[in-house]
Formats: C-alpha cells, structure tokens, sequence
C-alpha cells in the first residue's frame, strides 16, 4: 500500500492511497497517480513539502515535485551517486565523511536529478540523515523530515496498536481498498473528535499556560 497523507498537529491522516499486489516497491507510475489525487484536494495556492523515505526519492519524483512547485524532504541512500557542477562524480556516504555536509544544486544519479543535499547525524543514531531538499541547504532545513514521523503513529494506528488492518487476512485488493477507505474515515473521526476536546476541555495546567502566556503578550 502506497499512502500519501497530510500532516495535522503531531500526526498525520491519509489522503489517497493505491493497493497493488507485487513482489517488490510500488513504482513512480503509480506514486504519480497518488499525487495527483493529491493535487486535486488542494486548495488553489497552497505551498506543499513533501516528505519520504528512502524508498521514495528518485530522480522522476524529484523531476515531478519541480514540475508542481512543490517543496521536499526526502531521505536518500548513502550509496547514491552525487555529480558536483565542477564534473565530479563520488557517493554520498564519501561527502559525508569528508565533512561535506551541505551540498548546494548538486545532481543525483546517473540521471542527473538536481537538488540540494543536507546531512547530519545525531548522538544516539545508527547512521546520519542524508535529506534531499528543495531550499538551499542548513541543519534546520534537514530536520523538518523529523515532521515525517507522524506518518509513522498513523500506520501504528492501522496495524497492532489500534484496527489490526492486518489480521483482516483480506488478500485481494478491492476489498482491503474498500477496508481502509472505511479505517480512515473512523481514524479522521477520532483525530477531530480529540482536537475538538483538547480544545474545549482543557486541563488546568493549560489553562494556567494560557492566561500567563496573555499577560506575556500584553506586557511586549
């Protein structure tokens, strides 16, 4: 299942999703087709960054999210080609290690798709970040892919920590389709019914929170 979904507060909740029964990553065909789902929920004007694994990132998206004036964050393999503009050619794990941790308009891959790269590796992590990003790069920039986790408790949501969307044992992909439009419908019902209580129903700390942070505003 390939999902693409919108990021509210600290989570996130799908938009367009395509199943498909294969051996191996669903292809840029069929990411395309979900994006331009996408595309037509927008409203007219709206800025978009898009968010992905490492699974995600290749030059023909990178290639599409220009066409669409979108903004990205995508995660790349440290083994991927990288092509300077002086007609250089190494890896990314070699930049990294060379302490060339921000790389500006650079181009990825035998097929030359050109963004900008930021790298940064934090204490406590196995391996460093390597985000594909459209602004020019800085250490900030690089961890707004934090913001993709919330994709993360969303699938959380689907499987053992909420419906169990896998032990439906459903196989054919028309009717798990169906399963997940019905999944998600709960799911955004849920999310909004917890934001609308977390703001109606606040706790004492918050409200405490919120008259000292008035005051706060006043006094500037």
């Amino acid at each position: 299942m390939l999902m693409v979904s919108l990021r509210v507060g600290e989570r996130a909740l799908p938009l367009a999703w395509h199943l498909k029964k294969t051996q191996g990553a669903i292809g840029f065909s069929e990411q395309k087709g979900v994006l331009e789902t996408v595309v037509k929920l927008l409203p007219e004007g709206a800025a978009v960054v898009l968010m992905g694994d490492r699974f995600y990132g290749s030059p023909a998206l990178l290639e599409w999210l220009r066409q669409q004036g979108w903004g990205w964050r995508l995660r790349c393999k440290q083994d991927l080609l990288v092509f300077g503009k002086d007609g250089s050619e190494t890896k990314l794990a070699d930049c990294f290690a060379r302490g060339e941790h921000m790389l500006t308009d650079v181009e990825l891959t035998e097929k030359r798709a050109r963004t900008n790269v930021a790298m940064l590796h934090e204490r406590g992590h196995a391996e460093p970040w390597i985000i594909a990003l459209s602004e020019p790069p800085t250490l900030w920039r690089a961890r707004d892919y934090g913001l993709r986790w919330g994709i993360e408790a969303m699938f959380s949501d689907y499987k053992t920590r909420g419906f169990n969307l896998e032990d439906s044992q459903i196989e054919r992909t028309d009717r798990l389709d169906r399963l997940v439009l019905v999944l998600s419908l709960a799911l955004y019902w849920a999310v909004s019914t917890g934001m609308w209580d977390a703001m109606q129903n606040k706790t004492p700390a918050e409200k405490k929170t919120r008259r000292r942070n008035a005051r706060t505003l006043r006094a500037a």
